[in-house]
Parts: structure tokens; sequence; C-alpha cells
């Protein structure tokens, strides 16, 4: 698990990037993605270490869960876009879609692991 919360802060921090160059620089919320992005890579590495995974783990998904609540409503407008509609700012809909899709499969693969452990341990 540590080794996918690296990927998921590398992938956060490349879309609050791309976000944020692709956009003009017009806004610091673009970077949103990547401030939720270094901290994961961080929780990664340290989960590396076997006497911090647990914590560091635990933390990463609680963390993901945060991202996931604040980004899911970019998840409806993303439909209202493929469905041929309007939004307001079809960039910032688009980054939140994919953070909140990151963030969902995240937990989903979070929740997976925490309980293999837990019946590994039985």
């Amino acid at each position: 698990m540590p080794r996918t919360t690296v990927a998921l802060g590398i992938l956060l921090i490349l879309l609050g990037l791309a976000a944020y160059l692709g956009t003009g620089r017009s806004s610091a919320t673009a970077l949103i993605p990547a401030f939720f992005g270094i901290p994961l890579l961080v929780l990664g590495f340290l989960g590396h270490k076997d006497h911090l995974r647990k914590h560091s783990m635990h933390v990463a998904a609680v963390l993901a869960l945060i991202g996931f609540l604040g980004t899911v409503s970019g998840l409806y407008d993303a439909f209202v876009l493929l469905g041929g509609g309007a939004v307001e700012r079809p960039a910032a809909t688009v980054v939140q879609a994919l953070m909140a899709f990151l963030c969902a499969i995240f937990i989903a693969l979070s929740v997976r692991s925490f309980v293999l452990a837990r019946r590994s341990r039985s």
C-alpha cells in the first residue's frame, strides 16, 4: 500500500501542476490536488518503514477521504459536461472529477488492504 500511496501523491501533484499551468496560472486553487498530493507522497514514504506503516496508511486513507468529499461535486458536474450541458468552470470540473475518482479508488484499495491485513493477523 505504501507504493500505491506514493503513486497517488505523484498523480495528484501532477494534476495540480497541470491544472495550474493549464489555466494560465490564474488561480492558486488549481493547485489544491497538489496540496493533497504532497502529504500523501510523504505518508507513502513513511509507510515503507514497518513501525510507521499502519499509522501512515490510515492517515493517508483519511486524507484521501477528505479529498474525495471535497471534490465529489465535481463528479456530478463532469456528467453534466459529458452530457453536453454547460458548467461555469469546465477546467475546474474536470480537475475535481479526476481528483474525486483517484481518491475514491485509493479509498477502496485502502479498505481492501486493511481488511486483508486484519484477516491475516487472525
